[in-house]
């Protein structure tokens, strides 16, 4: 028997209250990001290594195959998480470039 269902304590890490009607989009989107990257990386990671061999032992050269995909699959997470970067930095409301406030340049 199920007693009953206690509040989370305050300072509980909670992501998406049930029932809550005010969440905002955006942290949704943030989180989507976040955990899809979190798949992508090993995803094209794994999928460029065995491409690439496979590739590699049509060719005659699987190790070669491999190498190249490996480096192809990790250039492709860093890609993704370059994009999710940007992504991010557009929904935080940063323009990024040109700094108009608090210039760390050293005064040059």
């Amino acid at each position: 028997m199920a007693g009953p269902r206690r509040a989370p304590t305050k300072g509980a890490l909670v992501f998406f209250r049930p029932g809550k009607k005010d969440v905002n989009p955006k942290e949704r989107a943030i989180w989507g990001d976040l955990m899809a990257l979190g798949m992508v990386f090993p995803i094209a990671i794994a999928l460029g290594y065995f491409l690439g061999r496979w590739i590699g032992g049509l060719l005659g050269h699987p190790r070669a195959g491999a190498l190249v995909g490996l480096v192809w699959g990790v250039a492709t997470g860093f890609w993704e998480l370059y994009k999710v970067t940007l992504r991010l930095n557009r929904l935080d409301g940063g323009g990024g470039g040109d700094r108009k406030d608090g210039d760390d340049d050293g005064g040059r």
